[in-house]
C-alpha cells in the first residue's frame, strides 16, 4: 500500500540547456512555503491545489528548464544552417527590443497603420518560431524573453487561455497590455475555440503596442515538411498575420538526438522499491488512479499540483482510451517536463500510451510531442537514479 502524501520539501529545479548541460537553481519564488518532509513517497492523488489569479500571472514566465537558457548556450545542428540562422534573426528581434521599439502605443502606432507589410529590417511586430519538436522553439523562445526588458510574460498557449478562463477576457487584455513582449509558446490550432480566442487577443496586445513571439510545431511526417504549420498560424491570426515575422528552425528532434532508445518500463516492485528509497520529493501513483484524479483537478492547477515534487514513480502504466483522459495526460506531461522531473514508471511503453488512431487524428501534434516528452523524462530517471541523483 502506499504511503499516505507528506509534505514535500522545496526542491531544487534542475534546468538542462540544449547541449544537455544540467544546472542546478532556486525553485520559483511563487512557489509557498512547504514544510519538512515524512518519510516516504507521497500521492499525486492526494494533492487538491488551489490557486487564484495573482498565481497564474506570476507563474507566467519560462518554467524551471528553461530558466537559464540563452542565445549563446542554444547549440545549433551542425548539419541544420537554418537553426544557426534562426538565432541570429531572434537575437536580432531581442536587440530592437532593447533599443526601445516596446512598450506604448506610440511607438508601434506608425508601423501598424500602413497597409503595406514593413520588411523585416523594419522590425515587425512579431516573431512566430515554425518547426518540428525538439528543435529548440522554447529555447530560443525563452532566450528572447530573458533578453528583453520588463515588463513582459512568457506562458503556453494552455495558460493564456486558462488565464482568460479565470480572468475574463477583458481583464487578461487590460493584465497584458502595457507589457514588452508576450510570449506564447506551442501555440495550438487544434481547438477552433481556442484558436479564435487567442487570435482575438493577439489582436488587442498588437494594437496596444505589445511585441509578441509564439512557437508552435510541424509534424514530422508532414509532406513538403516545413509550411503547413507556419500557413495555419497566419491563416487562424490573419487580423494580426502581417505583424509576423517567420522563422524556420529544421532539425530532428535534439531530446532523441543520437541518444539511445528509452529504457525498458521497470517492474511494478521495482518501481516501489525506487520510490521508497528516491527520498523527499517522490510521488508514487498508480497509473489509472492518477489519470481519474486528473479529472478532478483543472489544467490550469497541474503545475501546482506538482509544487515540491522531486521525482515521479507511475506504477502500472496503461493505453489510454479515451480521448479527453489523453488530453489531460498532455498538459500534465506538459508540466514535469517543465519542472525536468525525472520519470520511472512500470507497465506499457510510453511509445504505446496513444492510439495510432490518436496519433493520426486532430490532435496528434500534442500526443507526439507528449511522447517526445515523457521519454525523455524516463531516459533521465533512469540514468540520474543510476548515478544515485534520483
Amino acid at each position: 500500500m502506499i504511503p499516505p502524501v507528506g509534505h514535500l520539501v522545496r526542491r531544487q529545479t534542475a534546468s538542462r540547456d540544449q547541449s544537455g548541460h544540467r544546472d542546478r537553481v532556486p525553485a520559483p519564488t511563487t512557489l509557498p512555503a512547504v514544510q519538512p518532509a515524512l518519510q516516504g513517497p507521497g500521492r499525486l492523488v492526494d494533492r487538491h491545489p488551489r490557486l487564484g489569479a495573482d498565481r497564474l500571472l506570476a507563474e507566467l514566465v519560462p518554467p524551471p528548464r528553461f530558466s537559464t537558457v540563452s542565445f549563446d548556450n542554444y547549440v545549433p545542428a551542425p548539419d541544420q544552417p537554418s537553426q544557426r540562422l534562426a538565432v541570429q534573426l531572434v537575437r536580432g528581434f531581442a536587440e530592437r527590443l532593447q533599443d526601445g521599439g516596446a512598450s506604448g502605443r506610440s511607438g508601434l502606432r506608425g508601423l501598424f497603420a500602413g497597409r503595406q507589410r514593413p520588411t523585416s529590417s523594419d522590425g515587425r511586430a512579431g516573431v512566430y518560431l515554425d518547426g518540428g519538436f525538439g528543435v529548440g522553439k522554447t529555447h530560443l523562445l525563452a532566450s528572447l524573453w530573458h533578453e528583453a526588458p520588463e515588463p513582459k510574460r512568457f506562458g503556453t498557449f494552455v495558460e493564456y487561455t486558462n488565464l482568460v478562463g479565470a480572468l475574463g477576457f477583458r481583464a487578461a487584455v487590460d493584465a497584458l497590455s502595457g507589457h514588452r513582449l508576450v510570449c506564447i509558446d506551442e501555440f495550438e490550432l487544434d481547438d477552433p475555440g481556442d484558436t479564435v480566442l487567442m487570435a482575438r487577443l493577439l489582436r488587442e496586445l498588437v494594437d496596444a503596442g505589445t511585441r509578441l513571439a509564439a512557437t508552435s510545431n510541424t509534424l514530422p511526417d508532414a509532406l513538403g515538411e516545413g509550411r503547413f504549420a507556419a500557413e495555419d498560424f497566419l491563416r487562424e491570426i490573419q487580423s494580426v498575420a502581417g505583424h509576423f515575422d517567420i522563422v524556420r528552425v529544421d532539425g530532428e528532434d535534439y531530446r532523441h538526438r543520437g541518444l539511445p532508445r528509452a529504457p525498458e518500463p521497470e517492474t511494478d516492485a521495482d518501481v516501489v522499491a525506487r520510490a521508497a528509497a528516491a527520498g523527499p520529493g517522490a510521488v508514487l501513483d498508480d497509473f489509472g488512479a492518477l489519470l481519474e484524479h486528473l479529472s478532478t483537478v483543472h489544467p490550469s492547477r497541474y503545475g501546482a499540483l506538482l509544487d515540491g515534487v522531486e521525482s515521479v514513480f507511475w506504477r502500472g502504466v496503461c493505453p489510454v482510451a479515451d480521448q479527453s483522459v489523453a488530453l489531460r495526460l498532455v498538459v500534465l506531461a506538459d508540466r514535469l517536463y517543465d519542472r525536468d522531473l525525472p520519470l520511472v514508471m512500470s507497465g506499457t511503453p510510453l511509445d504505446s500510451v496513444f492510439s495510432a488512431e490518436m496519433l493520426r487524428g486532430g490532435y496528434r501534434k500534442k500526443y507526439r510531442r507528449a511522447v517526445s516528452r515523457l521519454t525523455a523524462l524516463t531516459r533521465e530517471g533512469h540514468g540520474d537514479a543510476a548515478r544515485g541523483e534520483g
